[in-house]
């Protein structure tokens, strides 16, 4: 074949890839229903000039698409079409996938690639029986007496001897606080005890830094920010080479294991000389019921902790906001307090 040849042919194939990718821009643009304010869909780059252009605002911006759609539902192509994001605030379609079909909706390859460093095999990043073995485990401790007396316990010793005596100190000095960060460090400190017996002490006077919460958070960003970059292959290659976040991701994935595996250690010992001990935390109810596998424990606790910690600090967080900015609404709550537990209390 001469070089002519291979030109034209490279060229025609070249044409046939673009028109083919706009077709298939267009044909999925127009099965939709219009939404003024959608990003644009480009060939072969998808939207990811708006995704870069919002990278710092990604969830507000996401909100207003969402509210902007008359289905409360958008969908935005990255890279090379490879990946194509379906968001929806729609109820009908929350319910549809997480309830009445939830089989089918399976997390995918490249999803579980995405998180199984950090993740592992725990409960938010497997499927089929693997994840009806998890949920069932799970549910049977979570409804027993025991475990929600043991939480009720700790959560009334966090808030009695942390939260509220950081809050008065700050309310009797008036200093101002973070409250996101407070709310992070109650929930977080919450949590480790629920998962593991351990008590990361996160939620002190001076706010001070907690390694264990410091490497969880590194872990938790990095993780994420891979379904959020631009190019989807970029944290493929990063981690091939080993270099920049997909290194630290390695290092504070390798921590977090290292960390839970020793506890897991000792918390056998524990169980091993004392088989009559006390199991409080589902970690030594994990051990104490057979499942002694480390990775096994490892992987449900740690998306226990997940679990546990960013959805409680979040809607602690705007729950307080809400609460700030409706102050007939407040005055309810606080009449509803002082008849709880009377006024001489407050």
């Amino acid at each position: 074949m001469s070089m002519t040849e291979l030109v034209a042919s490279v060229a025609i194939l070249l044409v046939s890839i673009f028109i083919y990718v706009t077709k298939s821009s267009k044909s999925r643009a127009s099965s939709s229903i219009p939404n003024p304010k959608a990003p644009k869909s480009y060939p072969l780059i998808g939207s990811s000039v708006a995704i870069f252009a919002n990278r710092n605002r990604r969830i507000q911006w996401i909100s207003d698409l969402i509210q902007s759609s008359p289905s409360a539902t958008v969908v935005i192509h990255r890279f090379f079409l490879d990946d194509s994001h379906v968001l929806t605030g729609n109820p009908a379609n929350v319910q549809h996938m997480l309830k009445t079909q939830f089989q089918n909706y399976e997390k995918g390859s490249k999803s579980r690639r995405a998180l199984f460093d950090f993740l592992g095999n725990g409960i938010f990043n497997i499927n089929g029986d693997s994840w009806k073995f998890q949920r069932q485990l799970s549910s049977h401790e979570f409804n027993t007496k025991s475990l929600r007396k043991f939480v009720e316990t700790v959560v009334d010793t966090e808030l009695s001897q942390r939260l509220i005596p950081i809050l008065s100190a700050a309310a009797a000095s008036n200093a101002v606080l973070d409250l996101q960060d407070v709310l992070q460090r109650f929930a977080f400190d919450n949590i480790c005890q629920i998962s593991f017996g351990y008590d990361p002490a996160y939620l002190l006077p001076g706010l001070p830094e907690a390694e264990f919460a410091k490497t969880f958070d590194e872990a938790t960003e990095i993780s994420s920010g891979r379904f959020n970059s631009v190019f989807p292959y970029l944290w493929k290659i990063k981690k091939f080479l080993n270099i920049g976040s997909e290194k630290r991701l390695k290092e504070a994935s390798s921590r977090l294991r290292k960390f839970a595996k020793n506890i897991i250690k000792e918390k056998k010992q524990e169980l091993s000389k004392n088989s009559s001990l006390e199991s409080v935390d589902l970690l030594s109810r994990f051990l104490s019921s057979g499942h002694s596998d480390e990775d096994f424990v490892t992987d449900i606790v740690i998306s226990f902790i997940l679990a546990g910690r960013d959805t409680t600090s979040a809607a602690l967080t705007w729950y307080f906001w809400l609460l700030s900015q409706n102050q007939e609404v407040e005055k309810e709550v606080l009449r509803e307090i002082k008849e709880q537990i009377g006024e001489s209390s407050l």
